[in-house]
């Protein structure tokens, strides 16, 4: 997949086969609209197009809201959508004098002139330009103006299978992972760099590697340890990660600590994934630092069960 950042140096293909959006978590419902364009682009001797914009608009249009928090950074939507086959991933930097082109502009401008669109696919609810007012009504209405076709994907195609960006978010906020990743395809991971901690897990012989995400507004699942898989330096290992304030040991601020089964490595500033698997237990406060070391074992156990079906 080419990613385009600066449209002055994008060469057009001879057949474009676009469909524009945020894409937030690149889901199920998403994936119905990204097949269709690869085959309508295969069938037609074309390339696909996503167009999505970034920052997200929201972020540039509410800038004082911070209830937004999305599922995927914009490195993780490029390289779900190389995965699946897209040809390019064309990027808009979103901004406020972005926002005021009219759906007309928007069109003819972008569509049409830089990307020499020949058919346009869009979900039933997609809205475009200024204050959202396109839609797939006003592209049929002027489509023989612009010069390329219009398929929208049905409502029922996408709602029948019941998956929302919102609804992943939500099932994420309550600790429902094996929901979240159903609605994905995928398990749900986050990316971060290792920083230094208070080293009370290595007292206590679970060691942990205290994770820094750089990116703000990445949606971070519900307080509770959990069961994980973890990437550091191209391998793979099983884990148990915490999310919280750790009331145990009187924490003052929520942080995510991973332990690394049969691990023993210094990793610090090392950059690590984890995949969620699933909730093992909500956060709680343990009487005393063994209470905490016997619901560890614990934990570890049902993790290692959980991880190894």
């Amino acid at each position: 997949m080419q990613l385009v950042e600066d449209l002055k140096d994008f060469e057009a293909p001879n057949y474009s086969v676009v469909t524009s959006g945020t894409f937030d978590g690149v889901h199920f419902g998403h994936q119905k609209i990204l097949k269709k364009i690869i085959q309508i682009a295969k069938e037609k001797g074309g390339k696909s197009v996503v167009l999505t914009f970034w920052p997200h608009p929201r972020f540039v249009l509410k800038p004082d809201s911070n209830d937004l928090k999305l599922l995927t950074t914009f490195e993780e939507k490029a390289q779900l959508l190389d995965q699946i086959g897209i040809d390019y991933l064309v990027k808009i930097p979103f901004t406020r004098e972005f926002s005021e082109l009219s759906s007309d502009e928007f069109i003819r401008q972008i569509l049409v002139n830089k990307l020499n669109t020949q058919k346009l696919v869009i979900g039933y609810d997609h809205r475009f330009g200024k204050n959202r007012e396109g839609g797939f009504d006003y592209l049929m209405e002027h489509s023989q103006d612009y010069g390329f076709e219009i398929e929208e994907i049905h409502r029922q195609d996408i709602e029948h299978v019941g998956v929302s960006s919102t609804k992943i978010r939500e099932a994420l906020a309550n600790g429902n992972i094996h929901i979240a990743n159903e609605f994905l395809e995928r398990e749900y991971s986050i990316t971060g760099f290792v920083k230094d901690g208070d080293r009370i897990g290595r007292s206590i012989g679970f060691p942990t590697a205290n994770l820094d995400i750089p990116e703000t507004y990445k949606l971070i699942p519900a307080d509770g340890a959990y069961a994980v898989r973890v990437e550091v330096d191209g391998k793979n290992y099983q884990g148990m990660l915490n999310i919280g304030q750790r009331p145990t040991v009187s924490g003052q601020e929520r942080r995510i600590e991973v332990n690394i089964f049969d691990f023993n490595e210094d990793i610090y500033n090392h950059r690590v994934k984890v995949a969620f698997v699933r909730l093992l237990r909500k956060e709680q406060k343990f009487s005393s630092i063994e209470e905490l070391k016997d619901q560890l074992n614990k934990d570890r156990l049902q993790a290692i069960d959980i991880l190894n079906q």
